[in-house]
């Protein structure tokens, strides 16, 4: 079932208004046509089965015939990612695999040894759009604005949890919740002033097996981990 988005606000009782984008989409990309039958998703969480109606050049009507249920559930674990920027096509990686595996939200930070110092938050938010509607989701990933790392452990988002190569526990420390931060440092790793203050802050310091993973990887990785042991893949 080919799948689009309209946000709340393009919901008019059983009815839903698409974009310009969207419907560019649907009209040139899939060449659907009036009668057609689709899936429409609101990114909070609530899909619905409808039929095409109208199409414009700039929007498209459709009729809501049922309420159905997403093809991919969220999680019971609230999960939001921290991740030191990375270079283009690696950041665009994690949000697309972010979304697979159930991630709520994301914040880029900026640490001590982070090269990049700024990301396309669009861009970003756009592959996380198109990640969703093809992995059945039909809650939207939140990317937030770039933030630096001691903000970060500063604010009240649920357990944090730092991923180190060093200095580190293992995973049977964590107590079990269903509010995770999950902290993923830059390019080599976090300095020694940070661990400490993440320390400080009561942020648990979590390690790898002694592996050594590039921060994309330990993104993917960790995140599946969370979910096995916390989440909806178990």
């Amino acid at each position: 079932m080919r799948r689009f988005y309209a946000p709340s606000e393009c919901f008019n009782e059983d009815k839903i208004t698409l974009n310009v984008d969207e419907t560019r989409h649907l009209r040139d990309v899939l060449r659907l046509r009036v009668g057609d039958e689709v899936h429409v998703f609101d990114g909070i969480g609530n899909e619905f089965g409808c039929e095409i109606e109208t199409i414009e050049k700039r929007s498209s009507l459709l009729k809501i015939n049922e309420k159905v249920s997403p093809q991919s559930p969220e999680s019971d674990l609230d999960l939001t990612l921290a991740i030191a920027l990375l270079k283009g096509e690696k950041f665009d990686l994690v949000v697309q695999k972010a979304v697979e595996l159930g991630v709520g939200k994301i914040i880029p930070i900026i640490t001590k040894r982070t090269v990049e110092k700024s990301v396309r938050l669009e861009r970003l938010r756009k592959i996380a759009l198109d990640a969703t509607k093809q992995c059945g989701r039909a809650k939207l990933l939140e990317i937030a604005e770039t933030i630096e790392f001691t903000t970060l452990i500063e604010l009240n988002e649920g357990t944090m949890i730092m991923f180190s190569e060093r200095n580190g526990t293992s995973f049977s420390t964590i107590n079990p919740t269903k509010k995770i931060v999950s902290i993923i440092g830059p390019r080599g790793g976090w300095e020694d002033s940070e661990l400490e203050c993440g320390t400080q802050k009561g942020v648990s310091i979590i390690t790898f097996g002694g592996r050594i993973l590039r921060a994309e990887t330990a993104s993917i990785a960790l995140t599946a981990i969370l979910q096995h042991n916390f989440g909806d893949l178990n």
